[in-house]
């Protein structure tokens, strides 16, 4: 929420600023001017990214003004889906976690915790770690070099939408430049014609520049940011999964590899000893 009350905070500030300097709202509202930059812009963006990374920020977008999917309540069921498979393997032996791993989708353990399971690649990233140790008996440091390549890996997609949107923002300018030219194109072929005419394609050209640079740093600039710190947010859940693999793995009790993920979290939504020491009760 904070983002939409910072997008409503720069429209304020600008349309304040033009209304208290005496501007005509009338003169900024040049639709045709808007096609050019934007349609432009989205085409480059269509042009420089595969499919597949279209995808990945339209699904990202809406979370610019929700926020991260990860919250409190998500990292909490994380902990209690691992601290659950670790004790049902540590009670029972792998084999009575075979069906989960293999087919966590359809897994009644795994559907105790429905935030996690919606999000697929957190839930594949663990099941196929965990499966590589109980089919290995890899060492930890094995392991851990291991689920680090990965997530170096993950880190640079999670980060690509970020410099795809980044990139439309460094080219906004130059579209509104676009704008601007092909606006004094057309004033010139209006030059010996009234001048309310020729001072109105002039301010159209003008606008034109004004909305590409606006756009660019009001808005797309601070939503590419928004994203990187989304997928920075994101990364956290796999260092987590990560840490509570690698105690697992070295003989720790599953509590105890509970307690070493929660202290990788973000601070911001980090539950506390207590909150993670009272969830994990209710599944022994």
């Amino acid at each position: 929420m904070f983002a939409l009350a910072g997008m409503l905070i720069v429209i304020i500030s600008v349309v304040s600023g033009y209304l208290a300097s005496h501007g005509n709202m009338a003169v900024l509202w040049q639709p045709f001017e808007i096609l050019i930059i934007c349609g432009a812009a989205l085409g480059a963006f269509m042009m420089a990214n595969p499919f597949s990374l279209q995808k990945k920020v339209l699904s990202m977008a809406p979370q610019v003004i929700t926020g991260s999917r990860h919250n409190k309540t998500f990292y909490l069921q994380l902990l209690g889906l691992i601290y659950s498979l670790f004790q049902k393997s540590r009670q029972d032996g792998f084999l009575a976690i075979e069906d989960d791993i293999e087919s966590p989708f359809t897994s009644e353990l795994f559907a105790r915790f429905p935030d996690v399971l919606r999000d697929h690649e957190i839930v594949n990233f663990l099941t196929d770690n965990y499966r590589i140790f109980t089919l290995t008996g890899l060492p930890a440091y094995e392991l851990e070099a291991i689920m680090d390549s990965e997530i170096e890996q993950i880190g640079e997609e999670l980060l690509a939408p970020s410099h795809a949107v980044n990139r439309v923002a460094e080219a906004l300018p130059g579209f509104g430049i676009v704008a601007a030219v092909l606006g004094i194109v057309i004033t010139m072929g209006s030059i010996g014609g009234p001048m309310t005419e020729i001072g109105n394609h002039v301010a159209a050209a003008l606008v034109g520049t004004f909305l590409g640079i606006f756009f660019a740093y009001g808005f797309i600039g601070p939503a590419s940011a928004h994203l990187e710190n989304l997928g920075a947010h994101e990364l956290k859940a796999y260092l987590c999964i990560k840490s509570c693999l690698i105690s697992v793995v070295s003989g720790y009790a599953p509590p105890v590899a509970a307690e070493t993920g929660r202290k990788l979290l973000p601070p911001e939504m980090r539950p506390s000893f207590i909150e993670l020491s009272d969830q994990l009760k209710q599944y022994r």
